[in-house]
């Protein structure tokens, strides 16, 4: 293209040619003018020269040198009356040779792994979290322990306490696997990365109890969806206080916001139906008599409905945490899924809990473990 156009420049232009061919004119001159050659950048007149440059790696190669910085080099040599290069040349000339990187430990952050639990059954997956309830004054707090069954939404156990530890978190969970009469391998609790939860007395507590533990990866919040959306309903209520005036008053609030939630609120998951009657087993028996109710007034009015009779809403078969995407063939089977889906489950109707735990003077803890049927006991 490039004789091209200089064989046709002097009749047609060097412009008109480049515009017809498609060629910028700059491209065109830079081309055939190149400043310092094709591609060739110019030497510096105080670079040093090839024999200069291994001669300056080999000082650096010198066995005394090896484990030095090129400061330290550049200031040995100097004291002996020598000068081969800059410190910054001795830099450039390592970095040419692959010679110069980070000799601290870098930081390797672990390969978490995304959870994947599935629940087909009440107290098959558990979730936990802890949330802070503004105290009476500034930088005062005070800390609900919340444990939720993902399929049936039951809250199985709460704690309101001064302070977050490991050991009221202990006890939460060994009191409501107790009273839920939950027995080896058949419940994984899984939470966010807090200090309760990756403690090690919780984790050998679990151990003991034969529960399976999962955790989040680090700062994703949709790891823990259920709590998350709990705790949100807590406090979008429009009774929820700005702040508590004291541990009673928060108790008591909490009391009576959870024995709402387990057996008067319909739960938009769960088929409009109430933690409560879902963690015991009624979810058939209720849709049943919704869709006799239904049908009752498809049969006065059948023309106010189209095509077929209505249905209530369905209690959906299983909850997840983060469901799996489906994956082609090509793909690894990478990850696992925890399943306790063909484990029976205990029917908590008889394993009701209806304590608190009392406070402990020694540890100065206020402390109250109420479970879904606490508040109807009272």
């Amino acid at each position: 293209m490039i004789e091209t156009i200089t064989a046709l420049g002097p009749r047609l232009s060097i412009g008109s040619t480049c515009a017809a061919m498609g060629l910028a004119r700059s491209t065109y001159y830079r081309t055939i003018r190149p400043r310092y050659g094709p591609h060739c950048r110019r030497t510096p007149n105080r670079a040093l020269s090839r024999q200069e440059r291994q001669s300056a790696l080999t000082v650096l190669h010198e066995p005394r040198f090896v484990d030095r910085a090129p400061a330290e080099v550049y200031a040995t040599l100097l004291d002996e009356g020598q000068y081969f290069c800059s410190e910054r040349t001795m830099y450039r000339i390592l970095a040419e040779n692959q010679e110069v990187r980070e000799r601290r430990d870098q930081l390797r952050h672990p390969n978490y792994h995304k959870p994947e639990l599935l629940a087909t059954a009440p107290n098959q997956v558990w979730s936990w979290d802890i949330t802070k309830l503004l105290g009476p004054v500034k930088w005062t707090y005070f800390y609900l322990y919340v444990l939720l069954d993902i399929y049936s939404r039951y809250v199985a156990g709460w704690l309101l306490a001064r302070e977050e530890n490991s050991s009221l978190a202990k006890r939460l969970i060994e009191e409501s696997c107790r009273k839920q009469g939950i027995f080896p391998g058949q419940l994984i609790i899984h939470s966010d990365r807090g200090s309760p939860m990756t403690s090690k007395p919780v984790a050998l507590m679990l151990s003991d109890l034969g529960v399976t533990k999962s955790l989040s990866r680090p700062q994703v919040s949709n790891d823990n969806p259920y709590s998350e959306a709990q705790f949100k309903t807590l406090k979008y209520r429009p009774s929820f206080p700005d702040r508590f005036g004291s541990v009673q008053d928060a108790r008591a609030y909490c009391r009576e916001f959870f024995t709402w939630y387990n057996a008067e609120h319909r739960h938009s998951g769960i088929g409009m139906m109430t933690p409560e009657a879902v963690h015991q087993g009624r979810a058939s028996e209720i849709t049943a008599a919704r869709q006799q109710t239904l049908f009752a007034a498809y049969g006065h009015h059948p023309e106010r409905f189209v095509r077929r009779p209505p249905s209530p809403p369905v209690l959906p078969s299983a909850a997840w945490i983060n469901p799996p995407r489906p994956k082609t063939a090509s793909q690894d089977a990478a990850g696992s899924t925890i399943s306790l889906s063909d484990d029976p489950w205990v029917d908590p109707s008889s394993n009701e809990i209806g304590s608190s735990l009392k406070s402990n003077s020694s540890s100065r803890s206020y402390v109250a473990v109420a479970s879904a049927t606490e508040g109807t006991a009272q």
